[in-house]
C-alpha cells in the first residue's frame, strides 16, 4: 500500500514511517499541509495519515484539497487532543472514508482502526 504521512513532528514521522516500511508499505512524508498536498500530487497514495494541527495548513484543509482530486481517498486523522475536534471528525466520518487515532498510538492500533473502519488492515 502507498501511504502518505503528514505531521509537523519529525520524530512522529520517523517512527510511523519506520513501522509502515517494516510492514512492506511504500511511504512518503511531509511536514505540513502545503508540502503534504504537493507530496500527494507526486506520490498518489492509497491512504493519507495526517496530523490535524500543523503550520501552513491543517489536516482538514489538506484533505479538502486532496479530495478535489480523489473524494474517496482513505484518511487517518491523528491528534494528541481528540476531544477538541470531535464534532468535525464525526462530520468527516459520515461523509468520507476516515478514521481517527489519538497520539500516541501503536502499529497494532493503526491496523485495528483500518480493519474496523474498512475491513482491511496494513
Amino acid at each position: 500500500m502507498k501511504i502518505l504521512i503528514v505531521d509537523d513532528n519529525e520524530g512522529i514521522l520517523f517512527v510511523i514511517k519506520s513501522m509502515l516500511k517494516s510492514e512492506g508499505h511504500e511511504v512518503e512524508t511531509a511536514r505540513n499541509g502545503g508540502d503534504g498536498y504537493a507530496a500527494y500530487l507526486l506520490f498518489n497514495p492509497d491512504l493519507v495519515i495526517t496530523d490535524i494541527q500543523m503550520p501552513h495548513e491543517n489536516g482538514f484543509e489538506l484533505m479538502k484539497h486532496i479530495r478535489a482530486h480523489n473524494p474517496g481517498i482513505k484518511a487517518v486523522y491523528i491528534s494528541a487532543d481528540p476531544y477538541l475536534y470531535h464534532d468535525v471528525l464525526e462530520e468527516e466520518r459520515v461523509r468520507y472514508p476516515v478514521t481517527f487515532l489519538g497520539k500516541p498510538f501503536s502499529m497494532s492500533e493503526l491496523a485495528d482502526s483500518l480493519k474496523e473502519r474498512w475491513g482491511s488492515s496494513l
